[in-house]
């Protein structure tokens, strides 16, 4: 907002009391005022956007006799327009009868003014004049309407330009704005200043209905080869209700036609070097515009040029095609050459496909490489990389498996080379036969430990026939063990059959009777026949350091028994002889529950040997 100024402040309209008061001289007052104010002497400024609503504030401050508050307007060579009247004491509102502001104006109970969708011709003084029974005072707004203008854009524009030629390039065209705004040409960013190669022509045009401006800016320019790609745009500079403003059209680049001064040829793939088996295009141009469309192109092994467009390919290329190429214009005046190279790797693997050996054989294994550069080589098994080419001196069921000898050229990318060997080892059938029983002793597990490739199937046999109950671990490296549960009532004989296509094994074992525990309490079996006979002993070790500790036990409560006796009464005397005499039976039970306990692990030792004789046997 404006400060009053010192011409408002030297205005002849009144601001003391008038004596006396009359209605005469009220009216005098009110006419004076509205003759002595007038445009541009407004001590405040209300800046508007178009369209949006102007909010007048009072800016007096109400006096208690106030009757009533009205606004005017005035304009330059023109009378004042009363249009709102406000009553202090009857609190009623009158809108005066102006067409432009027809249902437009609201006076609030401070009288401020509201005037909504402002308008260009809402630019005026607006003044708010409260009157009391003896005097006017009187506050003048300036209005001001700012519409901001549509985004520059360039039409018309120019298909192409040409070096050398004076060519309309396009107009830039900014909208519906005011106040109006100024526009600017720029040429990558920078202010093109009217020169002899770039003609600037602007026009104006204002909308009799809204009062709006639009601004057009015409560009002739003469371009040179470096206005290739060059972005062109323009802006329209205009006042807004916060200050000057900009806005910038979007950048616009125009063909810019040149003759060729240089031809070019490149070699176009998907990667940077070039393969056996590839597709190579070649692609040769120049550096005019519009650019050649037909060449000369020199293929090594071609005794002629071949004439092609832009672009000539070679399909499957093969090593011998390293060399120079080369391309012309079709008047060979300009040309230009590139160097192509193919590389190639080959590899051999020996042995390579599906080969069979036996187990302990010896199998050589060579892989050779012949490359265009150094190759990388290495060595993978069932997808595992190995650290070492593999070596076969003595086959062993775990060196089957797929081998996959692989080479690269790390400096092409996508070439690499791979031969796969499938090494099969195979084996006769060996059986070994082993048993433990349970922790309970209620069964015994017999297993058969089979080895051997093809898998061998494995059939198991007693006195009383086939026995199909079987469980089987995983086959893994030729191997795999076949296991039963049985709990046999007397000596029985079982046999493991293993059996492929190369041999049919037997092996047979001799399985004691299962012997029912005298005690209620589980025995404790070991897994293993060593671990077994090691926990015996120090079961029996156990036992015997027991039995020491009862008798310690016994000694020193009969030698406390025999000193408390001399104290004690005769009745005392006898119940001492008794407890003394129970110890002994505790300790006898005991030691004949501990021998029952020797007596069952030493039968487990001997079934164990027999199991080993029948082992030796079968081996034998």
């Amino acid at each position: 907002m404006e400060t009053p100024s010192a011409a408002a402040a030297a205005c002849c309209c009144p601001r003391r009391p008038l004596q006396p008061p009359s209605r005469l001289l009220l009216l005098l007052s009110l006419l004076l005022s509205a003759l002595c104010l007038r445009p541009g002497l407004g001590l405040y400024t209300v800046n508007t956007v178009y369209g949006d609503a102007i909010i007048l504030p009072c800016h007096l401050e109400v006096p208690n006799d106030l009757r009533f508050g009205k606004w005017k307007y005035e304009m330059a060579n023109k009378a004042s327009e009363f249009i709102a009247f406000r009553s202090a004491t009857k609190k009623t509102v009158q809108y005066d009868d102006v067409l432009e502001y027809k249902d437009r104006l609201n006076l609030s109970e401070n009288y401020t003014l509201s005037i909504s969708n402002a308008r260009i011709s809402d630019e005026k003084r607006f003044v708010c004049m409260l009157v009391t029974e003896d005097n006017v005072f009187e506050q003048p707004t300036v209005v001001k309407v700012f519409k901001q203008p549509s985004q520059p854009e360039i039409i018309s524009r120019a298909t192409f330009l040409e070096t050398e030629q004076l060519k309309t390039l396009g107009e830039c065209i900014s909208q519906d704005g005011y106040p109006k705004g100024n526009l600017t040409w720029f040429k990558n960013g920078v202010v093109l200043q009217p020169t002899e190669e770039a003609v600037i022509n602007e026009q104006t045009k204002v909308n009799q209905t809204t009062g709006l401006y639009t601004v057009i800016s015409s560009l002739e320019y003469k371009p040179t080869k470096d206005d290739t790609n060059a972005q062109f745009t323009c802006s329209v500079t205009y006042f807004g209700p916060t200050g000057q403003e900009t806005i910038r059209s979007e950048s616009v680049a125009f063909d810019i036609h040149y003759p060729t001064e240089k031809v070019k040829i490149q070699v176009l793939t998907e990667r940077n070097t070039i393969k056996e088996g590839d597709n190579i295009t070649l692609k040769c141009s120049g550096n005019g515009n519009p650019p050649p469309q037909e060449f000369f192109f020199y293929i090594p092994g071609e005794p002629d040029p071949i004439r092609s467009s832009s672009l000539y390919v070679l399909t499957d290329v093969r090593r011998n095609a390293t060399g120079e190429y080369r391309c012309s214009l079709t008047d060979e005046s300009l040309m230009d050459s590139t160097i192509i190279t193919v590389h190639y790797l080959d590899l051999s693997l020996t042995p390579s496909g599906e080969v069979i050996k036996q187990i302990g054989e010896a199998l050589p294994v060579s892989c050779t490489i012949s490359s265009s550069r150094n190759a990388t080589v290495f060595w993978m098994k069932d997808n595992t990389r190995m650290r070492a080419s593999p070596s076969f001196s003595s086959l062993q069921y775990q060196d089957a498996g797929n081998y996959i000898c692989e080479t690269t050229l790390q400096e092409v990318e996508g070439l690499k080379k791979r031969q796969i060997l499938t090494l099969i080892v195979e084996g006769k059938p060996q059986i070994k036969m082993t048993k433990r029983t349970s922790t309970d002793g209620s069964y015994k597990m017999i297993a058969c430990h089979v080895e051997g490739f093809p898998k061998p199937a494995v059939q198991w046999t007693s006195s009383g026939g086939v026995i199909n109950k079987t469980e089987e671990t995983k086959y893994v490296n030729g191997k795999f063990i076949s296991k039963i549960k049985i709990a046999p009532e007397e000596n029985v004989t079982l046999t493991c059959i293993a059996e492929n296509q190369l041999e049919r094994t037997v092996t047979s074992l001799n399985v004691s009777a299962i012997s029912i525990p005298e005690s209620d309490e589980p025995e404790e079996k070991s897994d293993d026949n060593r671990e077994n006979v090691n926990d015996q002993a120090k079961l029996i070790v156990g036992i015997v350091v027991g039995l020491l500790l009862a008798a310690l036990i016994a000694g020193v409560a009969y030698w406390l028994y025999m000193k408390k006796s001399k104290d004690v009464n005769g009745e005392s005397q006898k119940e001492a002889a008794q407890n003394i005499q129970t110890l002994p039976r505790q300790e006898s039970y005991f030691f004949m529950s501990a021998s029952k306990h020797v007596d069952k692990d030493l039968g487990n030792i001997e079934e164990n040997k027999k199991l080993e004789e029948n082992n030796h046997k079968s081996e034998a």
